[in-house]
């Protein structure tokens, strides 16, 4: 049985094919058009479904999506009513959307999926059907667990109605506990202070994240004072006096702005200490409410396994937190957690909710293959690229091409790797990265600005292998995903001087703080991914290689893409990125490309304007 689950219209579409239980491909429609987070009908994401899964479009048993138009229609009819007469110019600009196209989705999705029928009629398409958005989210974190029994916890900015709800799951069933509904929601009053901070909304929460070592929690107490009433159970409300995102066409609203001492900063604008203060505040009140949250859903089910979805389980600070702090043996977060990976879940929820397949699990093995979901490339037709464009390369065996790289990230050359498939969801994985040596202390400033064009702060994560983990970081557990913060181990740390003591936020960004500076962020914490040979045996052979030069199996890696840009997808993009920056090396599969031997890419001079990074 073929199951085709696809998302789209908001933020991030994707699409997934799940044969028989088993998930064969997944993607994000961005890595195809290069669209950054790309809300069409993923067309490119579904043909490459088809494709991997060697199937057509009247081979599929059943198309799903992954949440309820209509349900959603009512919650915005409910919200302008209640808030009427405010928020009249809202309702006009949504309005004419939804009459023209949403209210009008199952027709519209049809005809999208025709284009893929090779002249199917519309009564040839197998059924249609439509899950609930945090059914969706929670079936991605269940449904694709190692685990035979789980409470869910599912948090984002909202579905249809629920911002945050609960779920239990045994075997191959998973039933709702609890909801809190919109507009109260964790995920709004985290992206309320990435548009108060300057930042993008649905893409700039990392960004936050990432400040907020920076700064002191000095707002906290006014941020429980005004903004959210926090219950020791961890649900809460909002108090929507200071918000505007129900009726206007910002997050925040004036009362918000006298709380915090003005005007929120102007995007690209210069970040002061008043916004990493803000940062560290709203992050410390999010981790508190996942805690709170975490340690009633134990107390209340007994069940020790918890599993997290939606895009607050992207929160990899607050994950590590449930880890060491929370009451669960389990933790598992699903490493598509935002809307992307509703179209797994919704796939999985027809699969197991819906024809009521069985389930096996192991309680180790998780079902996501890694999250090499997506498309992969041969060396012939890598070759057949080089050749064709006339790209200086050389080609390396397996043992030939570990060695040689390994010897080029000790030198601190910055590495582009493209290998195997490509990674489902936010993060590069071993993939579609780009690599450092932990060691250099010059590498975060390098990689930040001159391979990533972006802002000096952002930290970046390291790749260990995962029976060397507990040698550099506070953590003793699989995190195949990159969605665990832990500390550095103390052994590893470097005391700082009087000097530098008396420096305070952003000055301390090019202060050494351990032995593997470039990813250890300020407050000696990592956000760790553990590399296993089962799941990417290139990636850990690399990692071996590197440990055998120097001593240390711990790498830099951050998505392979510039800011403003979605990760790479293809062997020419990644050409093209590595062309657009200061990369010294890429490595596609087993060809080696030298930045010395390239002649400069012709007629690509205004491709910063496109990713806005002039």
């Amino acid at each position: 049985m073929n199951i085709i689950g696809i998302s789209a219209y908001y933020h991030d579409s994707a699409a997934c094919l799940v044969r028989d239980g088993e998930i064969i491909a997944a993607a994000q429609e961005e890595r195809f058009t290069r669209k950054k987070h790309d809300p069409g009908f993923p067309h490119r994401a579904v043909e490459y479904c088809l494709q991997a899964g060697g199937i057509r479009l009247r081979d599929v048993d059943h198309l799903v999506f992954y949440d309820k138009p209509l349900i959603k229609f009512e919650r915005l009819l409910e919200t302008y009513l209640g808030f009427a007469p405010k928020g009249i110019q809202s309702f006009l600009a949504a309005m004419p959307v939804w009459m023209k196209e949403k209210l009008l989705l199952k027709s519209l999705l049809v005809k999208e999926f025709l284009v893929h029928g090779d002249g199917m009629k519309k009564t040839e398409l197998p059924p249609l059907l439509f899950s609930e958005h945090h059914e969706s989210h929670a079936a991605s974190a269940f449904f694709a667990s190692p685990y035979e029994s789980a409470v869910v916890l599912c948090m984002d900015g909202v579905g249809e109605w629920a911002t945050t709800s609960a779920w239990r799951g045994d075997g191959n069933r998973l039933v709702p506990l609890w909801d809190i509904p919109f507009p109260h929601s964790l995920g709004l009053l985290y992206s309320a202070f990435t548009y108060y901070t300057g930042f993008k909304v649905n893409s700039g929460e990392y960004k936050v994240m990432g400040l907020a070592p920076y700064g002191e929690p000095k707002y906290v107490k006014a941020i429980y004072e005004h903004l959210i009433d926090v219950k020791p159970d961890g649900t809460f409300r909002l108090n929507m006096e200071y918000f505007n995102y129900c009726t206007g066409l910002t997050m925040t609203g004036r009362k918000f702005d006298d709380v915090f001492g003005g005007p929120p900063r102007k995007a690209e604008s210069k970040l002061t200490q008043r916004e990493m203060d803000l940062a560290r505040s709203v992050q410390e009140v999010t981790e508190e409410v996942m805690l709170r949250l975490a340690r009633t859903l134990h107390r209340e089910t007994g069940v020790e396994n918890l599993c997290l979805a939606g895009g607050v389980a992207l929160n990899c600070v607050g994950n590590g937190r449930v880890l060491r702090e929370g009451p669960f043996k389990g933790l598992w977060i699903q490493p598509a957690a935002g809307d992307a990976g509703g179209a797994l879940g919704a796939a999985l929820t027809v699969w197991h909710q819906l024809e009521g397949k069985p389930r096996v699990s192991d309680g180790r093995h998780d079902r996501m293959r890694g999250s090499y979901l997506g498309p992969s490339f041969t060396n012939d037709e890598i070759e057949q690229y080089l050749k064709g464009q006339d790209i200086p390369y050389i080609r390396l065996d397996d043992q030939g091409l570990a060695t040689k790289v390994a010897q080029d990230l000790a030198e601190e050359k910055v590495v582009g790797w493209l290998q195997g498939r490509m990674e489902f969801g936010p993060r590069a994985l071993g993939g579609r990265s780009i690599l450092g040596d932990a060691r250099s202390a010059k590498m975060q400033s390098i990689m930040n600005l001159k391979i990533k064009y972006r802002e000096s702060f952002r930290p970046f994560a390291p790749s260990v292998l995962r029976e060397k983990v507990s040698d550099y970081f506070d953590l003793h557990s699989d995190s195949p995903y990159m969605l665990i913060v832990a500390p550095v181990q103390e052994k590893r740390r470097r005391p700082m001087s009087a000097a530098q003591k008396g420096l305070w936020g952003i000055e301390l960004l090019n202060v050494p703080r351990s032995d593997i500076p470039a990813v250890t962020h300020l407050d000696y914490s990592a956000r760790v991914q553990t590399i296993h040979q089962e799941t990417n045996p290139r990636y850990y052979e690399l990692l071996k290689a590197f440990e055998a030069k120097t001593g240390y199996a711990v790498l830099v890696n951050t998505s392979f893409n510039v800011r403003g840009e979605p990760i790479v997808c293809t062997p020419e993009d990644a050409f093209r990125c590595f062309m657009r920056t200061e990369m010294d090396v890429l490595v596609l599969e087993n060809c080696v490309l030298y930045k010395k031997d390239q002649k400069p890419l012709e007629g690509d001079t205004d491709w910063k304007k496109e990713f806005e990074l002039d």
